[in-house]
This record gives C-alpha cells, sequence and structure tokens, in this order.
C-alpha cells in the first residue's frame, strides 16, 4: 500500500508512478489530515509512504499522520522523498519511527523533482520542471523493483553535514521559517476558493471570495503553487518568481 503526503503535487505524482509500476493500491493522506481523521490500513504488501522533504527530514504533519495510525498486515516500511538535491539524514529519524510502530524498516531513498519552496528558493521554468520529472523516471523505476522484491533501499550515506541539516536545521526551519503571516493575495484574485480546497490543514479560507490564512501552516505552497492567477504571494520572496504545481499523471504526456 501506498499512502503519500503532497503539497505541489511531486510526491502524488511519485506515488502514482510507483502504483504503477507495483500494482499496489495509492491513498493519499492529505484526505485523512483534512478531516481530521486517523488512518486505519491494512495491507498484505509493504507500507511505502511517500513526502516531500521538509528541513531533510518527513514533514511532521506526515509523521504524525503515521504516528497516529494504525497499520496492521505486513510490516515492512518504505520511505521515498521527494526533493530539490538531497534528504540528509532522514534516516536515522525514519528508523526511530518505524521502531515506534513496529514497523521493518526498508530505508529511504530521495527522489529529485522540481523545486516548489518559492518561499525560500528560485522554482525552475516549465521546461526545466519537465526535464527533471522525466529523469526521475529511471528512480522510480528502480525504487519499485525493490519494493516489488521486498529489498532494501540502497543505503544513504550520512555525514556531518546531512547530520547538522537534520538535527539542527530542522528545528529551526520549523520554529523560524514556517509562517502563514507572509501570505497575501492581490487584486488577481478570482475567488476560485483552490487554495482554501487544497490546504491539507484547513488553513486556508474563503472570507468574501478571499483567502485569508490561520496560524496553522506547514509550508506545502499548495495555496501559492496552484493559484491559477498567481494572485497569492509569500512576502517579497515570491514576487516574480515563477510558481510550480505538478498536476502531471505519471507514464503520460499530460
Amino acid at each position: 500500500m501506498i499512502i503519500y503526503f503532497t503539497g505541489t503535487g511531486n510526491s502524488r505524482y511519485v506515488a502514482e508512478y510507483i502504483g504503477i509500476l507495483t500494482g499496489d493500491d495509492v491513498i493519499s493522506s492529505n484526505e485523512y489530515i483534512k478531516s481530521n481523521k486517523n488512518a486505519e490500513f491494512s495491507s498484505d504488501k509493504p507500507f511505502v509512504f511517500v513526502s516531500p522533504t521538509y528541513g531533510w527530514r518527513i514533514p511532521r504533519v506526515f509523521s504524525d499522520f503515521i504516528l497516529n495510525g494504525t497499520f496492521s498486515g505486513n510490516r515492512k516500511a518504505y520511505f521515498v522523498m521527494t526533493c530539490g538535491t538531497d534528504i540528509g539524514n532522514a534516516n536515522a529519524y525514519l528508523n526511530k519511527l518505524c521502531s515506534k510502530k513496529n514497523f521493518e524498516y526498508k530505508g529511504a531513498a530521495p527522489v529529485v523533482m522540481p523545486e516548489n519552496y518559492v518561499a525560500l528558493f528560485k522554482v525552475p521554468d516549465e521546461a526545466e520542471s519537465d526535464y527533471i520529472i522525466t529523469d526521475a523516471g529511471k528512480t522510480i523505476t528502480e525504487l519499485s523493483l525493490s519494493i516489488k522484491e521486498e529489498k532494501s533501499f540502497p543505503a544513504v550515506k550520512s555525514n556531518l553535514l546531512s547530520d547538522f541539516q537534520s538535527r539542527v536545521i530542522n528545528p529551526i526551519f520549523y520554529s523560524f521559517i514556517v509562517s502563514a503571516k507572509g501570505f497575501s493575495v492581490s487584486d488577481k484574485c478570482i475567488g476560485c476558493g483552490k487554495c482554501s480546497k487544497l490546504c491539507p490543514l484547513n488553513n486556508v479560507t474563503m472570507k468574501c471570495s478571499k483567502p485569508e490564512w490561520g496560524n496553522h501552516c506547514t509550508h506545502c505552497m499548495a495555496c501559492i503553487g496552484a493559484c491559477p492567477t498567481e494572485a497569492i504571494e509569500y512576502k517579497k520572496a515570491s514576487k516574480g518568481r515563477h510558481r510550480y504545481y505538478n498536476s502531471k499523471r505519471p507514464l503520460t504526456k499530460d
């Protein structure tokens, strides 16, 4: 069973790709998180958790979803992490998570996908994004084969830098960067409500046909990335930058 969390579509795309290659069910955790419903899953096949990389670990909201969920049947667990570059020393924390859930940890693997974090970084244009997504196909195929054969993922080597990224920078990221206070909306807003619908934490509500942000944000960038008129900004960081939202379906040209 493949369970994913996504903000701007990268992890959904990878999860669906793996599902096609392994013939396994694909489930979105976003729907459970949005409705505040705990997971109750049973699978004869390994559990495969797919998510973005936030501060060189899986998102806290996804980690909490797994910790609070009930998983029965097969005890093997794989983690596939979409990222812009690398996943730091996420392995150490995922191993602990699996111990708490009585999973047999089969490893974590990075899949490089287009950068979406417009709050801090430059986002690639469509041509570059398409190239990165296509190039990721080989990695996804190799990981899917390991999952089908229930073999452990190749070990991701850790070092002082990767440990520092996951151990030190991750809590700094959540304490000082993750905030909804920087979001704003311009007159280009057409009141479609897509930002509110996609927000996994119900942090975006529509008031007088305009979005308003609460205080519960995970910086998934769904609202700003999917806005059809680019009406949403994050402080000054996003101004003039390309936005990214992956609506592609794997193994198709769409």
